[in-house]
This record gives C-alpha cells, structure tokens and sequence, in this order.
C-alpha cells in the first residue's frame, strides 16, 4: 500500500474544484451522536434498512412516492407485526401493484425484521447495538449487516447507516477510484483485505483532521472524477 496523502492536500483539492471551503463545508454531511442514534425506535430502523433496500439498483424517487403504502402495508415497520405476516401475505404483497413487485426484496423486510429481533434479544437493543459500535472498525459494522441481514451487502448496509446519522465512509465510484488511483488498496473493495485498508486510512485521515469519516469520505468526492456525492 502506498504512502498515504496527507488530508490537507485532500481538502485543498476539493476547495479547489468546488469554489473555497465554505462551499465544501456547505456540502458536508452531519451525523447524529451515539445518545441521538439510540433514540431510534425499531420500526423506525426497520422502515430505513427497508427503503434503502428497495432503492439499491432502482430509481430512488419511485420508492419515495410508494413508501406511504408500504408503511400502510407492512404495519408502519413494527418488526414484530412484520414477522407474524404469513407466507402468502407476504406473497400478496410482492405481487401488489400499489407496492414495488419483487419477491426477494419484500421477503427482505421480514428478514430483517428477524434480524432486529434477534440482536434485540443478544444486546438489549438494536438501535444501541449501532450507536455503540465504534467508529474506528465501521467496516466491522458492515459486515455484520451483511452476514446477519437480507441484501445489506455493498453500499446498501453503509447507505442504511449514513441515512440515519451513524458516522460511515461511503465507498462511492468516486471514492474507489481515488482509493485505487492513489494505492491505497490493493485488492477488490468486496475483500476484506480492501475493507481492512480503507478503513486503517480513513482512520488515519481521522485523527488527522478531527473530521467525521462521513465528512472525510465526501471532501474525497468532492475532489475527484464525477464529484458524485
């Protein structure tokens, strides 16, 4: 792996290309502390995990505008409700034309619903299960959401965790080619080789920096390729 770039070239580079540090402090996203992040109720966790599932590989408006049905459809995301859903009512749902038709991830809300349960019935708490994981091993985090969630691979668990203000790097297009551009990996992103480096980097350019790895991971797109955030 190649010597790391200090951050402050980073962020000179994104003031550069976006106009001066106060657009690009403009454009920063905010995160929630661990008490805030804790408050979340489990439907409320369940009804993100359940949208950003929805909108990976789809047109996120259109999830927009069905998700008052799906609130409607799926008992405003109570997992407990969720889970008493039979096999054919989860059928009708997939196959309802108010809703989004597909099978497998409308099969994922009752997945992660169990999901919830069973970290609930581990940790005390799904919602202080997230707010406590610490930041320096968030790919740990995701790999948790992956193994023990329905279709949490990818972006899709990192996205579910920025949505709900959990301090998360996002390995966008443009943050992977900077990442490989500059060598800081040396694998594939889904390895965890990959996870591994990027995760000892942006821990790095955190202490660096005193900024949030949300923060850090947007000042990279901001400075790079399609600026794509």
């Amino acid at each position: 792996m190649a010597t790391l770039e200090k951050f402050s070239e980073i962020w000179a580079r994104a003031c550069e290309r976006k106009g001066g540090p106060a657009i690009v402090n403009s454009l920063l996203p905010d995160t929630l502390s661990a008490e805030e992040i804790s408050e979340y109720s489990d439907a409320q966790l369940l009804s993100v995990i359940s949208k950003r599932v929805f909108q990976s590989g789809f047109v996120w408006r259109v999830v927009d505008n069905k998700w008052p049905a799906y609130e409607k459809a799926f008992f405003d995301f109570e997992p407990m409700k969720v889970l008493m859903l039979s096999p054919d009512q989860i059928q009708q749902r997939a196959s309802d034309p108010t809703l989004i038709r597909h099978q497998k991830k409308t099969q994922a809300i009752v997945d992660n619903a169990y999901m919830i349960q069973q970290i609930n019935a581990e940790q005390g708490s799904f919602a202080e299960f997230i707010a406590n994981w610490p930041t320096d091993d968030i790919t740990g985090l995701w790999q948790v959401l992956k193994k023990r969630g329905a279709r949490l691979g990818g972006n899709t668990g990192p996205y579910f965790l920025r949505a709900i203000g959990k301090d998360t790097f996002l390995l966008s297009q443009d943050v992977q080619a900077y990442l490989t551009a500059h060598k800081v990996v040396d694998a594939g992103f889904t390895s965890k080789t990959a996870l591994r480096q990027t995760q000892a980097a942006f821990n790095h350019w955190q202490q660096e920096s005193g900024k949030s790895l949300a923060e850090i991971s947007r000042v990279i797109s901001l400075g790079v390729g399609d600026n794509r955030v």
